[in-house]
């Protein structure tokens, strides 16, 4: 797969660094909005930063290893979510109108026949993974595909118009999945990277971390990003890989959700380090391991409201503040432009 990330513009992020110092505030009084907006202005680089027809995409598959009870639901109800964010009834769908996101599903995977609807895009692999408790989730093959599958979603969904990327996703047992990339990635112990997913007690997260050694035991977890991705991986979360790689090669910014995106967004900047500075990490996640996650890749979320929704409904809620960030940059006076005397002048 040829990755072609270019670098953000340092020289245009010092220039909208500077130009923060002199807006009517005191320095830094902005806090984060200020680290933000000089982001934004490294990525499209240029100080007249917009937030241009923001587009969600939604990511669901199915996974062989949901069968064996790493969920508190059953696999069934992928399929079943895909119609209810397609009827409007999720609450990304709810949050998608609100702040007018141009929201799409992909089937990349489910295990069920999602009904044909305008603003669905089937991309479908395969009727979910294989058990990784008993061989590889995916061929490599199928990895490639659903890479490239990522990568034509991103086209489909018409996002040349726009220059900011929402992602999500929806598949009963990908916490699993993605508790054995981050294993795999970091070497955190897999214990701390378990958590209870969709809420199980704690009778289910035992039974799901001892599940989970197994599947390390029968292969530990190969060194190379895509062999790991093939190996536990799911198919949702190989074309979030795909588009991420894909969206930082157009110098998108995107909008990360929570703990299975991060996991995504991790595996993406194993294949090209660049990608991190085209991410926004929308909320840090209630799931058990996401917060170490994001400190192993040195980010801060924007956002902790203890949510552990999934579908990018986390990233959503952070898109306001992607927007207050480039309306105080581009629309604040300057000292001098507001005749403001400034300190000590």
């Amino acid at each position: 797969m040829t990755v072609a990330v270019p670098p953000v513009d340092e020289s245009v992020r010092m220039r909208a660094l500077k130009r923060l110092d002199i807006l009517t505030k005191p320095l830094g009084a902005l806090g984060r909005l200020e680290i933000l907006a000089a982001q934004l202005c490294a990525i499209q680089g240029t100080l007249n930063v917009t937030v241009a027809h923001p587009v969600g995409l939604v990511f669901a598959a199915d996974h062989g290893a949901a069968s064996r009870g790493v969920s508190a639901y059953p696999k069934e109800v992928t399929v079943q979510m895909v119609g209810n964010f397609l009827q409007g009834g999720a609450a990304i769908s709810v949050l998608a109108k609100l702040h007018g996101i141009d929201l799409w599903i992909v089937d990349a995977g489910v295990d069920g026949e999602c009904a044909p609807h305008p603003r669905l895009i089937d991309a479908k692999i395969r009727r979910g993974t294989r058990d990784f408790l008993e061989q590889a989730a995916m061929t490599s093959a199928e990895c490639a595909k659903a890479l490239e599958s990522g990568r034509a979603a991103l086209e489909q969904a018409g996002t040349s118009a726009g220059n900011t990327l929402i992602l999500g996703e929806m598949g009963i047992g990908n916490t699993a999945s993605a508790a054995l990339l981050m294993h795999g990635l970091t070497g955190r112990p897999l214990t701390e990277c378990v958590g209870r997913g969709t809420g199980l007690d704690d009778s289910g997260l035992a039974r799901k971390r001892e599940l989970l050694a197994q599947a390390v035991k029968r292969r530990p977890p190969p060194g190379d990003p895509l062999e790991l991705l093939a190996e536990f991986g799911g198919y949702e979360i190989a074309m979030l890989v795909g588009a991420i790689l894909a969206a930082a090669g157009r110098r998108m910014l995107i909008l990360i959700d929570g703990f299975t995106v991060t996991v995504a967004a991790a595996l993406a900047s194993k294949v090209d380090e660049a990608v991190l500075d085209y991410c926004v990490f929308g909320h840090r996640s209630d799931e058990l391991a996401h917060g170490a996650l994001l400190e192993h890749l040195r980010v801060k979320p924007l956002l902790d409201l203890g949510m552990r929704l999934g579908e990018g409904s986390g990233a959503a809620m952070a898109l306001p503040l992607l927007r207050s960030a480039a309306a105080l940059f581009t629309e604040m006076a300057t000292f001098e432009g507001a005749g403001v005397s400034d300190k000590g002048a």
